[in-house]
């Protein structure tokens, strides 16, 4: 797998959608992100986003996996890459929001990310449509950090 670094024009815009469905909070991030895409024999199968947002601190916009290439280490690749990339780059601390509950919650925290805030009513009031994980609505989003 290789995992190289793309101008935010070219991000995978359908890929980037499995973890946010919302199209435009997407472009509005990525027009001031670093865009990296994980490819296997030339066909992309991860991205992740990262954008700076303050001293010392980045902020995972969007990590997403192809869902034929999902559960096979690709995400976990994918995220010590960012965080790699977040200290080549200066930060102290990346930063990431997701839903109070689900698989990415787990996923974060075994990479030793932890929560430092609680968003409430987040996904209800940022999103048009309402956003449903194993039949339960996301409402309020969580803050994780990861320092270093």
């Amino acid at each position: 797998m290789l995992i190289k670094r793309v101008p935010s024009a070219e991000a995978p815009l359908d890929l980037l959608l499995e973890a946010d469905p919302s199209i435009d909070t997407i472009k509005r991030y990525l027009e001031s992100s670093i865009c990296h895409v994980a490819t296997i024999e030339g066909e992309t199968v991860g991205a992740h986003v990262i954008q700076p947002i303050g001293d010392g601190v980045y902020e995972l916009m969007n990590i997403a996996v192809a869902p034929a290439y999902q559960g096979k280490g690709i995400g976990t690749k994918l995220l010590e890459h960012a965080v790699n990339m977040s200290r080549k780059l200066g930060a102290q601390r990346l930063e990431l929001g997701t839903g109070t509950f689900g698989y990415q919650l787990a996923f974060y925290q075994r990479a030793g990310f932890r929560v430092i805030s609680v968003e409430r009513d987040h996904f209800l009031t940022h999103y048009d449509e309402p956003i449903y994980e194993n039949g339960i609505q996301h409402k309020d989003r969580l803050l994780l950090a990861l320092e270093f």
